[in-house]
């Protein structure tokens, strides 16, 4: 018996699942793949990505993978600064795709998944009888805003701009789609409080492999440990900037009464001013790893000192999961239901975040007891099975048959 057809669109190749928000869409692409014919529409934003094409075609009925240039993309944003529309959809406004979906939706799908509100617009457009899901994430247009608080000058204008009409475009999406996701209860509250805003938000939670990020996990040999690590993609601007401003707020503190602490920057892409940092103060930056977990196992700390946090970290869920102690700011652990002290420590102002640091890294048993109790907790309420019966209740809701 041949299984429903649903048509599922992602503004990032899903695979491999090596940042954040690929990690979400390839937990619901694999899950969605094992009840449906699944026919993918995504952008390639990195050539090397394309590699992978090749094994999405075999989980999928058909698959279209759409490069797109960064600076090719970023030009065509500038007329939508005077149409009215957010920069993020005049960023991924494709004919090649829309080509593919409009070939896609003639078929007789059970339902279509949009993954990003950057995707959306390719359904806003009804069809008959078609379930319309809308997963999207975090409240974008509040990045935006936080954006546009620290901002300065023309650009501080652009994200102000930026986030009033994501927000709009975000009531509209809530408004017409027949289930809207968000990545924590917090996110879901801000995206059904807009203005305008006629329908509720549901919860859909980021989880993480318990068995892959286990402390037990047989892991590679590596060449140097350190004392303190942070984990993320560096050429994220939210990551950038927090990588920096713990190097240059929050490290010099911590190495007053430890020395000979060392810090590692570890993620793909850094771009100059974090590279600027490697050998001074402690300070490594490695740049991409094979895997991460080594990494975090042998550190005393694991840091999120993110300034500008939507969501659920995935970063601070994985270091939880592999038992070490996280030291995160309020916006990091938002989301993320640790009991603050005992499974989880939480800084926002410099002094407190190096106090939290320091205490850890002087009384290691401390942080093995947080460790033990923060991968109790990912055990207990984090495991992607357990979060994607969320995503199955939503389309549940909105009346798709599985």
């Amino acid at each position: 018996m041949s299984k429903p057809e649903i048509l599922f669109l992602a503004h990032r190749i899903p695979y491999p699942p090596d940042k954040g928000d690929k990690i979400r869409s390839w937990r619901m692409l694999s899950h969605l793949a094992a009840r449906f014919d699944v026919h993918l529409g995504c952008f390639v934003d990195d050539p090397s990505d394309m590699e992978h094409a090749d094994f999405l075609r075999t989980i999928t009925k058909s698959a279209a993978f759409i490069p797109v240039h960064p600076m090719v993309a970023r030009l065509k944003c500038l007329p939508a600064l005077f149409s009215g529309h957010p920069l993020s959809f005049a960023y991924f406004s494709d004919g090649r795709m829309g080509a593919y979906v409009k070939k896609v939706r003639k078929l007789p799908l059970a339902a279509e998944v949009a993954f990003s509100s950057s995707m959306a617009p390719y359904l806003a457009r009804p069809a008959k009888d078609r379930v319309r899901i809308v997963d999207l994430c975090d409240a974008d247009s509040e990045k935006w805003r936080e954006y546009a608080e620290t901002a300065r000058g023309l650009m501080k204008g652009v994200y102000a701009l930026e986030a009033e009409r994501l927000a709009d475009a975000e009531t509209r999406i809530i408004n017409w789609a027949d289930e809207t996701l968000a990545i924590s209860a917090p996110e879901a509250r801000i995206l059904g409080s807009h203005e305008g805003a006629m329908k509720s938000v549901g919860c859909f939670a980021n989880g993480v492999d318990a068995e892959f990020f286990s402390p037990n996990a047989i892991l590679p040999d590596i060449s140097s440990t350190f004392d303190v690590v942070f984990v993320g993609a560096m050429d994220y601007r939210a990551n950038a900037e927090a990588a920096l401003w713990f190097a240059h707020y929050v490290w010099p503190l911590v190495r007053e009464k430890s020395p000979g602490a060392t810090f590692g920057i570890i993620g793909p892409r850094p771009g100059a001013p974090i590279k600027m940092l490697d050998g001074r103060n402690g300070v490594t930056v490695t740049g991409r790893v094979d895997d991460v977990r080594p990494y975090i196992k042998h550190a005393g700390a694991a840091v999120a000192p993110l300034r500008v946090a939507r969501g659920v970290q995935n970063k601070v869920l994985e270091a939880m999961a592999m038992a070490r102690p996280v030291v995160a700011t309020s916006g990091a652990h938002e989301g993320i239901e640790a009991v603050v002290g005992e499974e989880i420590v939480v800084a926002d102002a410099p002094g407190a975040f190096a106090d939290a640091v320091s205490s850890l890294l002087a009384d290691r048993a401390r942080g093995d007891s947080i460790g033990a109790a923060a991968r109790a907790r990912v055990v207990a309420d984090f495991t992607w099975p357990a979060r994607l019966g969320e995503l199955d209740a939503a389309l549940i809701r909105a009346g798709v048959r599985f």
